[in-house]
């Protein structure tokens, strides 16, 4: 029985492939922050002359605001106030389930077609249907 030998990918085509690699993971992460889909919260829900109690803060956390250098509640008010934003679009969500699904159907596909290959060339085309 022969040796099974994989088909070899010559180096231009590995750049190519690890080239396409990192833009589509960089593209996966950078594009929802930049299509505002993810990251920040829509809007800061703003408090006209904020104090630590308006924005619901204890003397123990006031304190830490005070270390970590916000004086008074004025200037911690934006970061106190920015609330991740928690509200399901449902076109995006079942979208995104349609592109995840059809991409692991076409790798179970291909990978059941290359599987397929590999058995018929080791087993001397016995597997053929038909």
């Amino acid at each position: 029985m022969a040796k099974y030998t994989p088909p070899e990918q010559s180096r231009f085509m590995q750049w190519v492939d690890i080239i396409f690699v990192v833009a589509a993971i960089f593209l996966a992460l950078w594009l929802p922050l930049q299509a505002g889909w993810a990251g920040v919260s829509r809007a800061i829900q703003k408090i006209e002359n904020p104090t630590w109690e308006a924005l619901g803060q204890t003397p123990a956390q006031v304190e830490q605001w005070v270390k970590l250098g916000f004086a008074d509640a004025a200037a911690a008010h934006d970061i106190i106030q920015n609330k991740f934003d928690y509200t399901i679009d449902w076109v995006q969500l079942i979208i995104l389930t349609i592109v995840i699904a059809g991409y692991f159907i076409f790798l179970f596909k291909a990978s059941d077609k290359e599987y397929r290959d590999v058995i018929d060339e080791k087993f001397n085309h016995k597997s053929k249907k038909g």
